[in-house]
Parts: C-alpha cells; sequence; structure tokens
C-alpha cells in the first residue's frame, strides 16, 4: 500500500480468541455426550485482555542462561559446522542439539555476549537470542479458553443426526461451509496421509483421535530436543487443550460418535512445540517440529500459533533476523522433502498488507515495549515465510470472523474459524457459531480463532495428497487455491451491524485481502 497506517495488534495474534462473555462462556471443562454437566454452565471470568494481568519474569541478568540459534552455511562437507561449534565452546556455549542438514545449531549460553561474539566467526551467517527470559525464569500466559459442549446441547445433537453422521455432527456447521459433509460420501482419505500438528499436547487415547493417531511421526519438540519417551507428546496437567482441538478439526474419525474431522480418514501426528507452563512456542521447538516432521514422512503441518517473543520479527534486528532464518530455513526443509505447511493468520483483525503495524505485545516473556514495524522488513512466522499457506478466518455466514487479520497478498486462502454467534449465527440444528471439536480426556467443546480455520485447511491439503499421493507439496497447494470457491470482498464490511466499517476489503473476486483465493473446497479435493 502506498499510504502509511497504523494498526495495533493484540497478545491473541495466533491462538484462539476469547470472544465476549455472553458470546462465548470461557471454561476449561467439557463433557462426554448424553453425560451430565459436573459444574453449573454460568460464565466464567474473561481473561485478562492482552498485555494485562501477565506476570512477566524480569530481564535476564549477567551470568543468566539464554538460548540461541546459530544459522551457519551448509555443505562444504559439515567444516564450517565444526569450526562454528568450537567457536561455540570457545565463548562459553553449550551445544545442545545441531540441524546440519539445515545449519541451525541450538545453543545454550550465560555469556551475555555470546551473540555478539559467534556473529564474528566466520561461518555464521546469524545469531540470536530465542528468547528475553532466561531458561529458568519463563512468563506466564493464557492463551485460550473453551466453551464447553453441554450435555443438554450434545443430546439434542445425537437425536437429530443423520444415518452417515457422528452423533455431534449436526452442531458442526463448518464442515457443510466448505463441503466437507459431500466429501466424505466420496472419500474420507488416505491413511498413508499424515498431518503434523505443531501445538501443545495432542491427547491420543482420546476416542476420536486414537484411530488415526500416528505415533512414530510424533514427539515431544521442547527445548529444541525431540524425544518420544513416555508419550512426551501427550499434554500434561493444566496445559492448553488448544492443540487437541486442532488435531480433532483435522482428522477426528467419523466412527459413529463424537465429533467428524475434515479429513477422518487420515493420520495426525503431535508435534508438541508449546511450552505446558507458559504456552509459548520458542524458536528451537518450532524449527525442530519442522524437521521431525520431515524426516519423518508428514504429508501436511499445521501452525496456529506465532513463534515466540516477538509478534513480527525483524530483519533489521540481529536476534530476530536469526529467528527468521532458522524457522525459514526448517519450513524449507519440510516442503522439500514433500510437506505442505499450513498457518493461521492471526486474530487481531488487522491490515498484514499495511506498511507500518504498532505492535504493543512484544516481546511477550518479559515486558512488552510498544514499537513500529515496517511490514517489509518484519515478519510473523511462520505464517508469513515463503512457501508456507497463510489461512484467514470466515463464520457461520461465510464472510471474515470479527477477529481475523487479513491483507491482500498476505492471505492466501480461506476456512471456517467460528465466530461471535452474535455476529454470525449458524443455520439449526448448530447453535454455536463457534467451532466444535476434540479436548482432552473424551471431551469436546467449542473455541474460535484463526488457528480454528487454519487445520481446516490442512485437513483440505490431507484430502488432495490422498487423491493425488505421488503429488508434490507445490502440487498440492496449486490444486488446494485452484479448487478453492472464490469469493468477493465483503463490502461494505460492519460486522457488528452498528453502522461504521470494520475493515476494508482489496482487490477483486479471485484474489482478495480477506479470503485470498476463497473458501477451501474439501469436495473438489477428494473428485478431482
Amino acid at each position: 500500500m502506498s499510504s502509511k497506517h497504523t494498526s495495533r495488534t493484540g497478545r491473541a495474534g495466533r491462538r484462539a480468541v476469547a470472544l465476549p462473555l455472553g458470546v462465548a462462556v470461557v471454561s476449561a471443562l467439557a463433557f462426554l455426550p448424553g453425560t451430565a454437566s459436573a459444574q453449573s454452565d454460568a460464565p466464567a471470568a474473561a481473561p485478562a485482555a492482552p498485555g494485562v494481568g501477565v506476570l512477566a519474569a524480569a530481564a535476564p541478568a549477567d551470568g543468566s542462561t539464554m538460548s540461541y540459534v546459530v544459522n551457519v552455511r551448509t555443505g562444504h562437507g559439515g567444516w564450517v559446522a565444526k569450526y562454528v561449534k568450537k567457536a561455540i565452546a570457545k565463548a562459553d556455549g553449550k551445544v545442545v542439539i545441531s540441524y546440519d542438514k539445515i545449519g541451525v545449531i541450538v545453543v545454550h549460553s550465560a555469556n551475555p555476549d555470546f551473540a555478539k561474539t559467534i556473529r564474528k566467526v566466520k561461518g555464521v551467517q546469524s545469531a540470536g537470542a530465542t528468547r528475553t527470559a532466561p531458561l529458568s525464569a519463563q512468563s506466564s500466559d493464557d492463551i485460550d479458553a473453551a466453551r464447553p459442549l453441554s450435555a443438554k446441547e450434545a443430546k439434542a445433537a445425537a437425536g437429530k443426526a443423520a444415518g452417515d453422521q457422528d452423533e455431534l455432527e449436526p452442531l458442526q456447521w463448518d464442515l457443510p461451509a466448505m463441503k466437507a459433509d459431500q466429501a466424505h460420501k466420496v472419500s474420507l482419505g488416505s491413511p498413508k496421509v499424515t498431518v503434523g500438528v505443531l501445538d501443545s499436547g495432542v491427547d491420543d487415547t482420546h476416542p476420536d483421535i486414537a484411530p488415526n493417531f500416528d505415533r512414530r511421526a510424533s514427539a515431544s519438540c521442547l527445548g529444541g530436543v525431540p524425544t518420544q519417551k513416555d508419550n512426551a507428546w501427550r499434554p500434561v496437567a493444566n496445559e492448553s487443550d488448544h492443540g487437541m482441538h486442532v488435531a480433532g478439526t483435522i482428522a477426528a474419525a467419523k466412527n459413529g460418535t463424537g465429533v467428524t474431522g475434515v479429513a477422518p480418514g487420515v493420520k495426525v501426528a503431535s508435534l508438541k512445540v508449546a511450552e505446558p507452563a507458559t504456552g509459548l512456542y520458542y524458536t528451537e521447538a518450532v524449527v525442530c517440529g519442522f524437521m521431525w516432521a520431515a524426516d519423518h514422512g508428514v504429508d501436511v503441518t499445521n501452525s496456529s500459533y506465532y513463534t515466540d517473543p516477538w509478534l513480527f520479527n525483524c530483519r533489521t534486528d540481529a536476534d530476530q533476523k536469526a529467528l527468521v532464518d532458522a524457522v525459514g530455513r526448517a519450513t524449507r526443509y519440510a516442503e522439500r522433502k514433500g510437506a505442505v505447511n499450513v498457518a493461521a493468520a492471526g486474530n487481531a483483525k488487522t491490515d498484514l498488507a499495511q506498511d507500518e503495524i504498532v505492535d504493543e505485545s512484544s516481546p511477550n516473556d518479559t515486558t512488552p515495549v510498544e514499537r513500529t514495524i515496517k511490514t517489509a522488513d518484519c515478519f510473523d512466522i511462520p505464517s508469513q515465510l515463503p512457501g508456507v499457506v497463510t489461512v484467514s478466518s470466515t463464520g457461520a455466514k461465510g464472510i471474515k470472523s470479527s477477529f481475523s487479520n487479513y491483507g491482500k497478498g498476505v492471505i492466501d486462502i480461506a476456512a471456517p474459524g467460528g465466530d461471535s454467534t452474535a455476529f454470525q449465527k449458524p443455520q439449526p440444528p448448530a447453535t454455536s457459531g463457534l467451532i466444535l471439536s476434540t479436548l482432552p480426556g473424551g471431551k469436546f467443546g467449542y473455541k474460535a480463532g484463526t488457528s480454528m480455520a487454519s487445520p481446516h485447511t490442512a485437513g483440505v491439503a490431507a484430502l488432495i495428497k490422498s487423491t493425488h499421493p505421488k503429488a508434490s507439496a507445490a502440487r498440492v497447494k496449486a490444486l488446494l487455491y485452484r479448487q478453492a470457491d472464490a469469493m468477493a470482498c465483503t463490502d461494505p464490511y460492519d460486522i457488528d451491524g452498528d453502522g461504521k466499517v470494520d475493515a476494508v476489503c482489496a482487490g477483486g473476486k479471485n484474489k482478495n485481502g480477506f479470503y485470498g483465493v476463497g473458501m477451501s473446497d474439501a469436495l473438489d479435493a477428494v473428485r478431482k
């Protein structure tokens, strides 16, 4: 865009959003179909606004151990990496893991000058701290909340389910919105296709997840080091249920009970990259997730997050440049290995195509400082990295969700992510404008966000891969875009009906800032 604009972005830049009370009840509980509520369904207190009430860690003092990524030249028989590793040791750094295939080294060091020192070493292309808080003192942050599925809703849905529907499928308005219900009559997807969920843990014991879970391709990547020991990919107590909701949207089994995924016949793997205590997604874990997925045959990855602690990572900053380089190398490697990388556009209702944006939420692991970023230099990662499919969110009326980010040339495609029921109410028998999916412990609940839109598109990509098993990642993406149902700009866009325009959509019917090339189409994915 030629003129300068600014827009404020909130902490909920990627995760599921907490919609206003009276619209979405925020609660950590959910219930199995036909069971009684263990607690009152009265609304819980709303979470703190972005940047409010967050306990921030103190800024790291000299002597605090920090985590870094060091990006080096690849090739040359590996001598560059060996040389740099010796330099790392001399600079009081300890190599945690080295991803030699892409030249990314994860390092811990208590030397406050480590990054400055190592950047001067021959063969080092960039290096930077992956966080602003020491390893021993991270911030806490509530990243999402779910509205429980009530026993009354479950019973009503089960009574309306057709013979070929799972019990709760009548509440899933999102499936017909992208023709997934019609697609399932043709194909459920192939069990030879796996979608990797880079997120918080996935409960593979859930009745709707267990039939389709790929243990071989699952791992915890916390700290940047993959492990499968003790089912490390599962959520722990008090961990976010975000990843579990995402996994169900992609591949909840069509087994007569519970909900149905977009691609209920494909496999889903858990790549745990979110810190359980904080809900933060650090670079070293994200790099590990993409690398593990790539090396274990994952066909599609879903990233419903932004890489912490910076909402936007600027190449003009030495530390942030290193994070862009590291994650970018990992996503490109995954795509070269055949994976289609799908990511959520974010929930700050911001035009990402503006020349400048005011970011007041970064860094989010210590003390946020307001800054104005130039979009030509600063990127939301992984969603704005080259090759990554960026997904915006639509609601039950088929228009951009009130919270969804947008931007011509930034948004690639759209998918259902839900919205306030007051803004976009679904047709009966569905009752909520949010997205219903799986939660840990055999439960189900509603969420909304571009976090919920992205897995819908990931599911469609998995159906395309099922239909065209030999297709490259580039071919799958081309089909995904070609088969999308074009959507004209919503003009004027007055989502709350107050007579004021809430966002301006740029572009034509076949490609615009709200919907990209249009709605992800599950039916075309299985028949073309």
